[in-house]
């Protein structure tokens, strides 16, 4: 398995879970995204964008990252043109750092509608925020390895079908569920959490790292 790691412009903190998540990653940076290699400890091996938001003061190292430059007037997102350099490079799992927040949440709902999409296609997919991640949740029947306590949630894309919960503080059993239903928000895990999909578009996202309220 060939995993990227993709450097997007949203909220990032570094945690031991995400540094074992892109430990040994290839690395690409989204415009702005630059400026999380730092934060993690990464050079990345190319960086594109159109290069209308660059931080100020970058190392060396980074300053010197090659680049594949777009004009600011074009058809997809700085995010959506790095991911498609890490699949043209040979990426069969993605890990999106910064996938979350920011100034845009357009941008965030691009990010996990296109996992969704990716994920259809066969690439793995994490979309995380190093407090928050998210994965795209397949047909059939999933693990996770979340401690207890953990806050959680089910994102429909769609009504979901034969929808499972267990190893959580409100298990479900085979249900159906509406588009836009707030069932699935909010959950703790409680032992070890395992959800099945039948049919639909799901995400599970979860709060490994929860930051303290300001």
């Amino acid at each position: 398995m060939s995993t990227f790691t993709i450097l997007l412009g949203g909220d990032l903190v570094r945690t031991p879970r995400l540094d074992r998540q892109v430990e040994g990653t290839r690395v690409i940076a989204a415009d702005a995204g630059i400026g999380h290699a730092s934060t993690l400890g990464l050079v990345p091996e190319l960086w594109v964008g159109d290069f209308d938001s660059v931080p100020a003061g970058l190392p060396d190292e980074l300053a010197a990252v090659p680049r594949r430059t777009f004009p600011a007037e074009k058809d997809a997102t700085d995010g959506e043109l790095a991911i498609s350099a890490a699949l043209e490079r040979g990426a069969t799992s993605l890990v999106l750092a910064g996938a979350f927040g920011g100034k845009r949440a357009d941008h965030a709902f691009l990010h996990m509608a296109l996992a969704l999409r990716l994920a259809g296609a066969g690439t793995k997919v994490l979309l995380t925020s190093g407090a928050q991640e998210a994965v795209p949740l397949a047909h059939g029947t999933a693990r996770f390895d979340y401690a207890d306590g953990t806050l959680f949630s089910i994102l429909g894309f769609s009504e979901l079908a034969g929808l499972t919960v267990a190893g959580a503080k409100w298990p479900l059993d085979r249900v159906k569920v509406a588009f836009g239903s707030s069932l699935t928000i909010s959950n703790e895990v409680k032992g070890r959490l395992d959800i099945a999909l039948g049919a639909g578009r799901a995400l599970l996202l979860a709060h490994p790292y929860p930051l303290p309220e300001s």
